[in-house]
C-alpha cells in the first residue's frame, strides 16, 4: 500500500484528503518515510517551497503541491524547487487521484542496465561492477535519457528535464553531466558518457 504524507494546516482539508486518499486504497502518513506528499504552500512558519526546497537535498520523493495559489509565477516556483506537480484549490478529486496515480506509476521501480552498468531509478542509483552510487534527480534523468537513446542532444535532454518538471539551461545541463561521469568514475564506468561535438552526448 502507498503511503501519502498530508502537509496542510487546514484542518478540515487534512481530514477530507485523508478520507480521500484511504477510501481510494492509500495509507495517509503524518510523517516519517511515504512514497508521495501532498503539501500546501501557505504554511504557518516555513512556506511549502522551503520545505520542498529542504526535501530536495536529501530525498527524490515526488511533491504535489495542492494550493489556494494560482498565479503563473507561483507555478514556475513549485518546478523550481523540485515539485512535481501543482494543483489549485478548489480540486476536483477525480483529477487529484489520476495525477497521484500518474506519478505513483512514473516513480515505481525501474530498471535499465547496458553494458553493464545498471540504473536504478526507484533507489536513485548507479550500479557497475558491484558497487553503487547514488544520484540527483536530475542526473538520473539524464542517465536514463542516455541509456534510452544512447545518443542524445542536448535539446533531448533538456526537454526530457522540462517534461518531469525540472527546469534547467545548457550550462546547468554541462554541470549535471560532469557530475555524472564523476559519480560513474568511482565506481569505474569511466568514459561511458562521450561528448558528440555540436550535438550532444552518447554512451
Amino acid at each position: 500500500m502507498k503511503r501519502i504524507q498530508i502537509i496542510e494546516d487546514d484542518a478540515a482539508i487534512r481530514a477530507e484528503l485523508k478520507t480521500l486518499l484511504q477510501a481510494n486504497g492509500y495509507a495517509t502518513v503524518e510523517e516519517g518515510s511515504c512514497d508521495l506528499v501532498l503539501m500546501d504552500v501557505n504554511l504557518p512558519g516555513e512556506s511549502g517551497f522551503t520545505l520542498c526546497r529542504k526535501l530536495r537535498q536529501s530525498s527524490s520523493t515526488p511533491v504535489i503541491f495542492l494550493t489556494a495559489r494560482d498565479t503563473p509565477e507561483d507555478e514556475l516556483l513549485a518546478f523550481g524547487v523540485g515539485g512535481d506537480d501543482f494543483i489549485r484549490k478548489p480540486y476536483n478529486s477525480a483529477v487529484l487521484l489520476a495525477r497521484i496515480a500518474r506519478i505513483l506509476k512514473t516513480t515505481a521501480s525501474d530498471t535499465l542496465t547496458v553494458r553493464g552498468l545498471t540504473l536504478d531509478l526507484s533507489g536513485m542509483k548507479a550500479l557497475f561492477g558491484g558497487e553503487a552510487v547514488e544520484l540527483t534527480k536530475n542526473e538520473a534523468r539524464i542517465l536514463r535519457c542516455l541509456m534510452q537513446k544512447e545518443l542524445c542532444t542536448r535539446d533531448d535532454l533538456i526537454e526530457d528535464l522540462w517534461t518531469n518538471g525540472m527546469y534547467i539551461d545548457g550550462n546547468t545541463l554541462y554541470v549535471n553531466i560532469g557530475r555524472l561521469r564523476e559519480k560513474l568514475g568511482q565506481i569505474g564506468a569511466r568514459d561511458f558518457i562521450r561528448t558528440v561535438r555540436g550535438v550532444g552526448y552518447r554512451l
